[in-house]
């Protein structure tokens, strides 16, 4: 398979629906992988590329809900479930964990289809983001311990003299110091690094501290 161009992984224990969907996605331009079950699909290894997953609500070792479960806290695509014995519970239960679809088999061809361009271009969107922010922490790193330090003064709106007299430095060090933070993060403006600060998740310093 082709790094870089969309695919859609099908986990259905049915080998008649994991052929069919094999062959409705590629007709669509898709890159298909199939799995029986949703260990298979977690073993196996994953193309760098934009994904969507169509998981089965039965599946023989665990169910989809499990799987999506387990799939929580990783970089995972998009799941659209597909199930012959939906139950409201249960695709309540699979859209507030972030399902983007829940189809009742038998369900039309279209349906699925726009079920899984939506999936890929939210994942698309995903991985761009992930994308971004590890970019963002590479630029944090050439920060130099002092410039981290003075980091959550700027973007808390401290003026430099008032980050000097906390820090004990100088007026013009810190001066200095902002103009190479701004620099090494690609800042353009304040407001865009206050941004990317709540990006990295780091804290602000209280403005009760200021004099």
């Amino acid at each position: 398979m082709n790094s870089g161009e969309p695919i859609v992984f099908v986990v259905d224990d049915d080998f008649r629906v994991r052929e069919a969907l094999t062959s409705l996605l590629s007709s669509a331009g898709y890159q298909v992988k199939a799995f029986a079950t949703g260990a298979a699909f977690l073993n196996a290894e994953k193309p760098d590329a934009p994904a969507c997953l169509i998981l089965d609500l039965q599946l023989p070792d665990a169910s989809g809900l499990d799987l999506q479960s387990d799939l929580t806290d990783r970089e995972a695509p998009p799941i659209v479930f597909i199930s012959g014995h939906a139950d409201v519970p249960s695709s309540v239960r699979a859209m507030k964990s972030g399902a983007i679809e829940f189809l009742s088999k038998p369900f039309g061809e279209q349906e699925l289809l726009q079920a899984v361009e939506m999936g890929i271009a939210r994942d698309r969107e995903a991985r761009q983001k992930r994308s971004n922010l590890r970019e963002l922490r590479r630029r944090y790193d050439l920060l130099t311990p002092r410039e981290r330090e003075v980091l959550p003064f700027v973007v808390s709106g401290f003026a430099n003299k008032q980050t000097a007299m906390d820090l004990g430095t100088s007026e013009i060090t810190i001066g200095v110091h902002r103009g190479q933070i701004m620099r090494k993060l690609n800042a353009r403006s304040l407001a865009e690094l206050v941004r990317m600060a709540d990006k990295l998740g780091l804290p602000q310093r209280p403005n009760s501290q200021s004099k």
